[in-house]
């Protein structure tokens, strides 16, 4: 299969506009969408396979050659930074890793000079966004609910994604400060841009040409 394509895509939140995107550049299986447990398809007409990943280990697949191309959030990408290509901002998945707390918390916090206890899924962001200011934190990972952790004692602060805002106000959080914006990009190994040049580049022009 070595001059297959393969296309890792990243379950969760990015899927369905992944599967439309390649959609509309002759890429798709009829059993995509379906809600199985199966996680390789093959396109042998095309001589392309498609793989279901964890939206975190997308990169992983794309950087060790397990995926030539992968479809994967920046957010994930600044978390985990990897040896990969990134051509192309997709434009879909909108999001903002922002800072948030309670409401009315800067008021405590005066009171209480201690340091600050930071609750998030993404510690590597987290960790460098505090360093770049100089301010030392302490974090404590979770895998998600983000938003409970102010409110049961966890932690003072927390970084998380947001798309509307709307969990945050639910949970009575105010945006401190948007770290950074996220969307969805198309990632490619550096190996097989080379061994693969030819129809690498022909989907990048490809993809291109229906986001422009």
């Amino acid at each position: 299969m070595k001059d297959w394509l393969t296309i890792a895509l990243s379950k969760g939140r990015l899927l369905n506009d992944s599967i439309i995107l390649l959609n509309k550049v002759g890429i798709s299986h009829p059993q995509l969408l379906l809600n199985g447990r199966r996680l390789l398809f093959d396109l042998p007409n095309q001589k392309i396979r498609l793989l279901l990943v964890r939206a975190a280990d997308t990169p992983t697949y794309v950087e060790y050659g397990a995926a030539d191309i992968g479809i994967s959030g920046k957010n994930i990408l600044l978390e985990d930074e990897k040896e990969i290509f990134e051509p192309l901002d997709l434009k879909f998945g909108f999001c903002r890793i922002i800072l948030a707390e309670p409401i009315g918390a800067e008021l405590t916090r005066k009171k209480n000079s201690s340091k600050l206890t930071i609750a998030t899924k993404y510690p590597g962001i987290t960790e460098k966004f505090f360093s770049q200011k100089g301010i030392s934190v302490e974090m404590i990972k979770l895998g998600g609910s983000i938003e409970l952790a102010p409110m049961l004692g966890l932690a003072d602060q927390i970084v998380d994604l947001v798309s509307t805002g709307a969990t945050l106000k639910a949970h009575h959080l105010k945006i401190v400060e948007e770290i950074a914006s996220s969307t969805a990009r198309l990632i490619v190994n550096r190996a097989s841009l080379k061994l693969k040049y030819q129809r690498v580049f022909e989907l990048i022009d490809q993809i291109k040409s229906v986001i422009s």
